[in-house]
């Protein structure tokens, strides 16, 4: 529960990026949402200064979920936080939800994601032409800041058989779902099927936009977040 005494501006969200992307992902919208809110954007392994796996085993959605619970108990000091994903990012932070026992968001926000990334259409080749692959979607995606493309291919290893479907029903958070209409890596099929299986989750569609909502559309997905932020401590005030 938001500490009432509380501001907006005090909220803190934990936005984790995608696949190929940084903690530079966030950056234009945590910005954009600075007057309501404060982000920590982590490096998982792999990405930037992180540290580095040396297999597909270091890589698998366990391996980041504990990455994020490391960020969530060492640099929240028990304050309230959204979790918020983009891409992979989402798989990360629906992975994390399904561990009680963590410290646990009062929000989430989902961006570009899929209970079943396995499925969606972010790479198509294997070996060196995954390699080529996954260079190539780096620039499609103008990434200021890119995962080790071994890291990615490893990571997309991982992902195939990932299924969060079955696990949706049980989050009981309000939740804030943002999809581009027009995104070939997540369909909008994708966002539906988190809409309907989390219960009253609010779908937030953007018209033309692609999966680079966090670049490209940064002043509508501000707007988004930023709404959603204020309505969570509305719905704390009411008796």
């Amino acid at each position: 529960m938001i500490d009432k005494s509380m501001d907006a501006g005090s909220m803190t969200v934990v936005a984790v990026h995608g696949i190929q992307g940084t903690s530079a992902s966030w950056k234009s919208v945590a910005e954009a949402c600075a007057a309501q809110a404060s982000f920590i954007c982590p490096n998982l392994r792999g990405r930037a200064d992180a540290l580095r796996g040396q297999g597909p085993g270091d890589y698998r959605l366990s391996r980041f979920s504990q990455d994020l619970l490391n960020i969530t108990r060492n640099r929240l000091d028990d304050r309230p936080f959204i979790l918020a994903g983009w891409s992979m990012g989402v798989s990360v932070a629906l992975e994390y939800l399904q561990h009680n026992d963590r410290p646990q968001p009062c929000g989430l926000i989902l961006l570009s994601g899929s209970p079943r990334p396995g499925v969606a259409s972010w790479f198509r080749q294997q070996g060196d032409e995954l390699l080529v692959e996954i260079a190539e979607r780096e620039k499609r995606l103008n990434l200021a800041m890119a995962a080790d493309h071994q890291a990615v291919a490893w990571t997309w290893e991982e992902l195939q058989q990932v299924d969060h479907t079955a696990s949706l029903e049980s989050i009981r958070l309000p939740t804030l779902i943002i999809h581009g209409d027009a995104d070939p890596d997540s369909p909008l099929e994708h966002a539906r099927w988190l809409s309907e299986g989390i219960r009253d989750a609010e779908l937030r569609i953007i018209a033309g936009a692609g999966h680079s909502l966090l670049t490209e559309n940064t002043a509508v997905v501000a707007q988004y977040i930023n709404a959603f932020i204020t309505k969570l401590y509305h719905a704390q005030e009411r008796p």
